[in-house]
């Protein structure tokens, strides 16, 4: 498949998609978000120790870069071109919107550059999600996303971020933290530890814990 210029406004091609876990198409559906740079086949490992029972979907960014692809333009790392994340956000919601029809309980699972795209979605239409993890990375502010108190009134979210992550601007985490845990209203589960950039053993399990009592929950609620 050709790749194909982060052009705003640009289509995309069809996404790429890889699955594990259940096959019943009432399972909750949990998506993977990769990083920038990397692709669907190293995050869909994730699935392997999370929670049975649940659908797993690892899509693949649409911009090819840097021998793997990214979500969307950046203006610095961390902060995304406003019409290049919308771009993918719609590109990404017409699939999103045949896999999972409404009814069918979704979370978001993102890391690094797939959280932002993640945040970008739950700030846009919270009612839409189940949940969703925030790992290593950075909700997209200033990127024309409503971010007012309250704004994920309700809405079951998890925070991951290493002390030593050296990735991601740290003003950035800590405004990220900062809002989950309070502004935005979530119902925020947080764990932080003393590493870098990268999902740890104890912050796998955190997230594990907190997808099993989630989807649990959801199944066959609407979303």
């Amino acid at each position: 498949m050709a790749p194909t210029e982060h052009v705003p406004g640009q289509s995309f091609a069809e996404p790429v998609v890889v699955t594990a876990g259940s096959s019943d198409p009432a399972a909750p559906l949990v998506v993977l978000l990769h990083g920038r740079g990397a692709d669907e086949r190293g995050i869909i490992g994730l699935a392997d120790v999370l929670p049975d029972g649940n659908a797993y979907a690892a899509v693949r960014a649409p911009i090819a870069e840097g021998g793997g692809f990214a979500w969307f333009a950046n203006r610095g790392i961390g902060r995304p071109v406003a019409a290049s994340l919308a771009a993918t956000t719609a590109w990404f919601r017409l699939w999103l919107d045949i896999a999972a029809p409404a009814g069918r309980p979704v979370v978001l699972v993102g890391f690094s550059g797939g959280a932002a795209l993640a945040g970008g979605l739950i700030l846009a239409e919270p009612g839409r999600f189940a949940g969703a993890a925030i790992l290593y990375g950075t909700l997209p502010f200033d990127a024309g996303l409503p971010t007012e108190p309250g704004q994920l009134a309700g809405l079951p979210v998890f925070v991951a971020q290493g002390d030593q992550d050296t990735v991601i601007p740290r003003d950035l985490l800590d405004r990220t933290w900062d809002y989950l845990l309070s502004q935005s209203g979530a119902l925020a589960q947080a764990h932080r530890d003393d590493g870098g950039h990268g999902l740890s053993p104890t912050a796998a399990r955190a997230l594990t814990d907190w997808l099993g009592e989630l989807t649990a929950t959801t199944t066959g609620a609407s979303t």
